[in-house]
C-alpha cells in the first residue's frame, strides 16, 4: 500500500530530478551551449617576477591563492600544489628563507606559542600516520617553520595551519625529490 503522505525520499528524488527534465525539454527546442568553467583557482607563475635566479631551485608560497609554485635549477620541471597556510595574519610569517634540513618520516614538537593556545595537545608525538608533519618535512631558515605534509586531507585549501604550509602526503613526497638543502623558498 502507498502512503498519501509526502516523505523525505520522495522530495529529495524530485529536487534531484528536476535539472534533469528541465534541461532534457529545453534541449529539444535551444541550441545546446557549451560552457567551460574554471574548475581551479590556481594560475601558472613566471618566476622571474619573484627570484633573480633559479640557482638551487626555487619555491614559491603564495599565502592567498593558498598554492605552491616549484620550478627547478634547469627550468625543467614547473609544479603548482594546493596547501594548507596559516590560520591567521598573525600567525603567518611572508618573506625570504631556504630549506636547511629535508626529513622523511619527521617527528613533531609543538611550540611553545602551540602549547600555549592548545595545552592539551601532546609535547611529542614521533612519526607516523598520526604525526601533524606528515610523511615529509623541508624545514626552512627561520624557527618552527615547514613546509610538510599531512594526513588530514580537509586542511588543504584552507587556513588551517599553526605557520607552516602543509601538502598532501603525497605531493610532499615528489616535492621533496625535487628540492634539494639550499633550495630558496619566498612566502608572500
Amino acid at each position: 500500500m502507498q502512503s498519501k503522505f509526502i516523505n523525505r525520499r520522495g522530495v529529495i528524488a524530485a529536487g534531484l530530478a528536476t535539472p534533469f527534465l528541465s534541461s532534457a525539454v529545453s534541449a529539444q527546442t535551444e541550441p545546446v551551449v557549451s560552457t567551460r568553467r574554471n574548475i581551479s583557482g590556481f594560475k601558472g607563475q613566471s618566476w622571474e617576477p619573484y627570484f633573480d635566479t633559479l640557482e638551487h631551485g626555487a619555491v614559491l608560497c603564495d599565502t592567498k591563492s593558498r598554492a605552491l609554485h616549484f620550478w627547478s635549477e634547469d627550468e625543467t620541471v614547473y609544479n603548482l600544489y594546493p596547501t594548507s597556510v596559516p590560520l591567521s595574519d598573525d600567525l603567518t610569517r611572508l618573506g625570504r628563507t631556504t630549506i636547511i634540513q629535508k626529513r622523511v618520516g619527521p617527528s613533531w614538537r609543538p611550540t611553545p606559542d602551540m602549547l600555549k593556545r592548545n595545552p592539551e595537545w601532546p609535547a611529542y608525538i614521533g612519526p607516523g600516520p598520526e604525526n601533524p608533519l606528515g610523511t615529509h618535512a623541508l624545514y626552512l631558515s627561520w624557527t618552527y617553520y615547514r613546509i610538510h605534509g599531512t594526513g588530514d586531507t580537509r586542511k588543504i585549501g584552507r587556513r588551517s595551519s599553526n605557520g607552516c604550509i602543509g601538502l598532501y602526503n603525497h605531493q610532499i613526497s615528489e616535492l621533496f625529490d625535487l628540492t634539494k638543502v639550499g633550495t630558496q623558498v619566498l612566502l608572500i
